[in-house]
Formats: structure tokens, sequence, C-alpha cells
């Protein structure tokens, strides 16, 4: 297996804090892994995806994306690396709320021209994100629409379909299933899981439904990692 995201000896306090909220030794996920992070409230799922992404830099320790220290990087080239290599679906969306659907989608190809090259591989980037919006359901009469209109379920697979554009080599999701009803879940995690195996893109998979979790090829219990959260009650 091919290890694409890594985190040793991770340590991390939100400022002001008295006491750390991460605490790890050791957490890798290997290309075309999916992992399904879970835990109670409080335990940190959040924040320990914010650090493997880069958007929060740890405060001892390393997470390294495909060999490269997070902390290395000034913050515009975090940037610049996240947008290449993950995928990223927020718990919030962040959709721009005035852009289109199809827009939205295409946000991450206007600003990596690895992940435009990658979408366009088999015809062109508009393409692709049209065949993932498909996909994921929803109606091409949505596509022109500002993702403000949308109801938030509809929002959710929106952010998805950005996420898996151009094929990163990382997919984080945040509770992506949590406006979802149960048909509307299964066929979103079929089009995630198949998009993340086709392309080889390591999958980590924030959720409080232990219903899907036979659906990963790895179960993470994040209390047994993160010595900061043994004390939070079940």
């Amino acid at each position: 297996m091919s290890l694409v995201l890594s985190a040793a000896a991770l340590r991390f306090a939100w400022p002001g804090a008295d006491r750390a909220c991460i605490d790890i030794e050791r957490f890798e996920v290997d290309a075309g892994e999916a992992v399904f992070l879970h835990g109670p409230s409080g335990c940190g799922k959040s924040t320990l995806l914010s650090l493997l992404a880069g958007v929060l830099i740890a405060d001892a320790g390393q997470v390294r994306l495909l060999g490269h220290d997070w902390a290395a990087h000034s913050g515009a080239a975090r940037d610049r690396a996240r947008v290449a290599h993950v995928g990223y679906i927020f718990q919030q969306f962040n959709l721009l709320p005035y852009l289109s659907v199809l827009d939205n989608v295409l946000l991450p190809c206007r600003f990596s021209g690895r992940r435009m090259a990658q979408a366009s591989q088999d015809g062109s980037a508009q393409a692709q994100a049209r065949e993932l919006l498909a996909r994921m359901g929803l109606d091409s009469s949505l596509w022109q629409r500002q993702a403000m209109q949308l109801s938030v379920g509809q929002q959710q697979r929106v952010a998805a379909a950005r996420a898996l554009i151009g094929h990163p080599e990382v997919v984080i999701a945040d509770e992506p299933t949590s406006a979802l009803d149960e048909d509307r879940r299964e066929a979103f995690l079929d089009v995630l899981l198949a998009a993340c195996a086709a392309h080889r893109s390591a999958l980590v998979f924030v959720s409080h439904d232990q219903r899907i979790a036979a659906r990963f090829s790895r179960h993470v219990l994040l209390p047994e990692i993160n010595r900061a959260a043994s004390g939070v009650a079940a």
C-alpha cells in the first residue's frame, strides 16, 4: 500500500484551553483506503480532520500529506496544496451561496491546474461536474440555481461533488450524510465510495451513524487513539 496521509506524535489545544483536545501517537491512511472515523461528541473528530487537511497546524508532532509536512509550508502554500490534493466535505458545506451549483462544483478546478487537468482527462471539467451532479441525484434543472436556493440535503450533495471533482488523492468528509434520508444516504455512499475506489483516493469519513460502518474497509474509534479524549463518555 502507498501511504498518503500520516500523523505522528500529534498534539493540539485550542487557544485558551487548559488541556489538549488532540493527543495521538500515530494515525495513517493508505491510498484507496476508506476509513470510518467515529466517536462521541467532543472527542475531537472535526478538529482532527482540520489538522489532517492542514486547515489547522499542530502544536507538536507532524501531519504529512503525500510525504510533505503541513507545518513546513506558509498559509498560502498550504491552501494551494489542499485544493490540489484534498477534497473536503465540510460539515457546514462552505458553498458560495451566490454562485450556481455548477460553478460551486468547479471551484477546485479554478484554483488548481492539477484538479483541472485531472477533471478534463476524459473530456472537460464541466462534463465531469455534470456527471458527478447527476450521479448524486441532482436534476439538471438545479444546476444553474444559486447554491443558497437549494435544500440542506441538496447542498450536502453539491459539496460532495465539489470534493470529488479532479480525483484528489485524499477525500475528507465531516458528517456528510447527516441531512440525507435513508435512500439518499445509500445512493450517496455508492457514489462516494465508488469514485474514491476508482481513482484510489483515500477517504476519511466521520459519522455518528453506525449503520453505514460496514461499508468501510477500516473503522477507527477516535477515543481509542486520542489520549486527550479517553475520558469522553460514549
